[in-house]
């Protein structure tokens, strides 16, 4: 007996014929429509991303009266509709004010009461400048650790609408590192880091520089694992926030023999390894990367936007783009920067001024941190923030060592090649409202222009 395989189509009764032409159209069917599916599939995720924006201030309260102002002012960004959260970008006292408890607890009692989430980064004022005799001669690295006890204690952010972050201290190597901090709004990942000004908090002391090399290899890999998280996330881009000023137009090659060489050098460049690890983050993560740090030298503007950092070869890394903050009036401006995934650059930088006619507070309100506040527009979190991806090596794998390690002039190997960008023309720094890559909109205020590589 003739089996189905061994059937002519002639002898092949018509139902099976049917049957089987039926199957190949539904296989073609399926087939189109996986192709489809990948097709969309090829899509990045932030293609139809929401629109958000966030605000930037810093350095705005010197003395007890400012902190009216600096209420006055989070108010006036908090009317904002758009905005998801505020960066307060270091230094919540001023130089000359005693770092003590109380004035500690003061402030940040005022930036609780910011409606929208609210993210601090410490700064000079903070705790490297404890030491002098105006702020009341304590000790730095003990202000530094109260800091980490009190305004980093929670798994969440400042402000009556927290929102998750993840903290460095939740890898045991770096359990003392709470102030640096990685939170994603939409399809962007963004990173807070403790740099301060005026140099890092570089000693030149003699003997170990153990704070300053403790935290610049905590902030490597702080930036290293912000990279691979942004990558497998295929997040759009990566904002890092810094109070100092790193000088990325000053790039040292690495000397081999630097120790051989017994005349006199100049200062010890204190973000030279924060540098290199961004050089390394961007290599990392191919899309935009955008570092937002203070300048108080440069008031025309309101801010600068350029693309100054080079590798140790020289080359321009050309998707990292710095903005560089100096509001004319700490008081009464911040920067505003609105994210739009689906345009290219995905960033653009204003100045915004408080309302002439808001009035001053009268009193500072008590936190209000129990009781529900009122909805902001919300940045969506793509799952946990306090998710860590599986960067440290599993128990019973080889170990690898893939964790940034000081220079060898510092006691320790080299972090690894650095990216090499191609030659690029040549740009001139420091120039406010313009860089490669960017445009002042037609029509309106050199104080708004858009950022990107």
């Amino acid at each position: 007996m003739p089996t189905i395989d061994t059937l002519s189509p002639s002898q092949c009764p018509r139902w099976l014929h049917a049957a089987v032409i039926r199957a190949l159209a539904f296989v073609i069917a399926g087939a189109i429509g996986s192709v489809a599916s990948l097709v969309a599939g090829a899509t990045p995720a932030y293609a139809g991303a929401a629109r958000f924006s966030f605000a930037v201030i810093a350095n705005t309260m010197h003395r007890p009266a400012d902190e009216a102002a600096t209420q006055r002012l989070i108010e006036a960004i908090s009317r904002e509709r758009d905005v998801s959260f505020i960066v307060y970008a270091g230094n919540l006292k001023g130089p000359r004010e005693a770092c003590r408890d109380e004035l500690y607890e003061r402030r940040h009692a005022l930036l609780e009461t910011a409606r929208p989430a609210l993210f601090f980064i410490p700064g000079q004022h903070d705790w490297v400048d404890c030491g002098t005799a105006e702020a009341g001669g304590f000790d730095p690295v003990e202000r530094l650790d109260l800091l980490r006890q009190t305004l980093f204690a929670d798994t969440t952010s400042m402000g009556q609408n927290p929102l998750a972050l993840t903290r460095e201290s939740e890898v045991s190597r770096f359990r003392p590192f709470r102030e640096n901090v990685r939170w994603q709004a939409g399809d962007v990942v963004f990173v807070g880091l403790n740099a301060p000004g005026p140099n890092n908090h570089y000693l030149t002391a003699g003997g170990r520089n153990g704070e300053f090399e403790d935290r610049a290899v905590a902030n490597a890999f702080w930036l290293e694992h912000a990279g691979e998280y942004a990558k497998r996330r295929d997040a759009r881009a990566v904002v890092v926030f810094i109070q100092g000023d790193p000088d990325p137009e000053r790039y040292e090659r690495p000397e081999r023999f630097a120790w051989l060489r017994f005349a006199h050098t100049p200062r010890r460049d204190g973000f030279l390894e924060f540098k290199r690890s961004l050089v390394k983050l961007a290599q990392i993560f191919h899309g935009p990367v955008l570092v937002i740090h203070c300048d108080d030298e440069r008031t025309s503007g309101g801010f600068v936007i350029d693309q100054p950092l080079r590798n140790d070869k020289g080359m321009l890394v050309t998707n990292l783009t710095r903005v560089a903050l100096a509001p004319h009036d700490r008081l009464n401006q911040w920067i505003q920067i609105e994210v739009e995934p689906g345009r290219k650059p995905p960033f653009r930088v204003s100045v915004r001024n408080v309302p002439k006619q808001m009035p001053m507070p009268a009193t500072q309100p008590a936190l209000p941190r129990e009781e529900p506040a009122a909805s902001m527009p919300a940045a969506p979190m793509p799952g946990p923030a306090s998710e860590l991806p599986p960067l440290l090596p599993t128990p019973g794998e080889p170990q690898v060592d893939s964790q940034p390690h000081m220079p060898a002039n510092q006691g320790g190997g080299e972090y690894g090649p650095a990216i090499s960008a191609p030659p690029a023309p040549a740009i001139a720094p420091r120039v406010p409202g313009a860089a490669p890559g960017l445009s002042v909109p037609g029509g309106e205020p050199a104080s708004s222009v858009q950022s990107g590589p």
